[in-house]
């Protein structure tokens, strides 16, 4: 790992999303995007409370027509997180978001029109002090970039990225967020690297187009943990092709990985083998979906048997380990009862419980 990457999120610029600091050595923000209709205000409002509720800290809905842009009036009214306007081709629905109380826009300023068009938007985004996400998309690279650059590659994602900056710096902007987006992690993460070498400004990474929960996380985690392995990034998406909840929990799991957020509980549990007498894989499902609605900053662990139990998983706060239809109730390594397996899911969670009331 290169020494300058380890620094780039500690020196990127600071950028606030109302009340959420992008840069600047800030923690690495959760963000994901609305499946509503924007024009539909109750159903709008509804998931960005659902998304806040999960630990979503910005959400982003899509501005395609002047209807949508003038309903943020009331979607941003006392909304629990920030809100941001997705702008394509036309800048008057950018100017439209502003005006009507977006806390971010993202736009590709070489798609909404000539400079002029660029220069307004920008001007209005610095008087009512938003920032502006410049998101350079694989998949809508200009023919020019295409044509100087050989293609597709991370030197015409970079220079297009470095293009659009410099439209919004020409006019005093500098309140920016950068996106470099593309469905092949491994152009997104070389995008990336060169991008942090060549600019401050905070870094919002997503593979875009990601695929279903199942694939779309592995790839997310491969491109998006990558490069947060490496010191680059802000902010993060993870694009599924399913619920935006699911989103922000696939978002958290890296980000807990990497031991750079900790938000709620973390499951361990083994694979299972010749010695497992126990029916593992049905407990640990069962364990894992009851910790969806847990809040607590927790690490559980479901192991096979003793041999991987209290000791390979010394580490978790508690967990339960199959022996012969039972398993070991244990905490930070050490055993505190056995349990008949049929009841060992009850008594993990009645012993989490315990725990917390030990703790007030």
């Amino acid at each position: 790992m290169k020494e300058q990457d380890n620094k780039h999120r500690d020196t990127t610029r600071l950028v606030h999303v109302r009340e959420v600091p992008l840069g600047g050595g800030a923690p690495v923000a959760v963000q994901s995007m609305n499946m509503t209709d924007t024009r539909d205000i109750p159903a709008t409002r509804a998931q960005i409370a659902a998304l806040a509720d999960c630990g979503c800290e910005i959400a982003r809905v899509a501005i395609p027509d002047l209807e949508a842009a003038l309903a943020l009036r009331e979607i941003c009214r006392d909304t629990p997180i920030p809100v941001v306007a997705d702008i394509h081709f036309d800048y008057r629905l950018a100017l439209e978001s502003i005006r009507n109380g977006a806390h971010k826009i993202r736009i590709n300023p070489g798609n909404i029109g000539d400079k002029d068009r660029v220069r307004e938007v920008a001007l209005a985004a610095k008087e009512h002090g938003i920032p502006i996400r410049v998101g350079v998309n694989s998949g809508s690279l200009s023919q020019k970039m295409l044509d100087l650059h050989g293609g597709v590659n991370r030197q015409s994602m970079v220079e297009s990225a470095l293009e659009n900056i410099r439209m919004l710096e020409d006019n005093g902007f500098e309140d920016i967020v950068v996106s470099l987006k593309a469905s092949d992690p491994l152009l997104m993460i070389e995008s990336y690297r060169l991008l942090a070498g060549r600019t401050r400004y905070p870094l919002h990474l997503g593979v875009t187009e990601a695929g279903t929960p199942y694939e779309g996380s592995i790839r997310s985690a491969v491109g998006i943990g990558t490069l947060l392995a490496e010191g680059i990034g802000d902010t993060i998406r993870v694009s599924l092709t399913g619920q935006p909840e699911e989103e922000v929990r696939a978002a958290y799991a890296i980000l807990k990985a990497l031991r750079l957020r900790v938000r709620g509980p973390e499951l361990i549990s083994c694979p299972t083998c010749g010695r497992t007498q126990v029916d593992l894989i049905r407990v640990a499902a069962e364990v894992e979906q009851r910790l969806k609605s847990e809040k607590r900053n927790i690490r559980v662990a479901v192991m096979g048997c003793a041999v991987n139990g209290p000791g390979e998983a010394r580490e978790a706060d508690i967990g339960i380990a199959g022996g012969k239809g039972e398993f070991l109730l244990f905490s930070k390594g050490h055993i505190l009862r056995k349990v008949n397996e049929k009841d060992a899911v009850e008594e993990l969670f009645r012993e989490i419980d315990r725990m917390e009331e030990n703790a007030r």
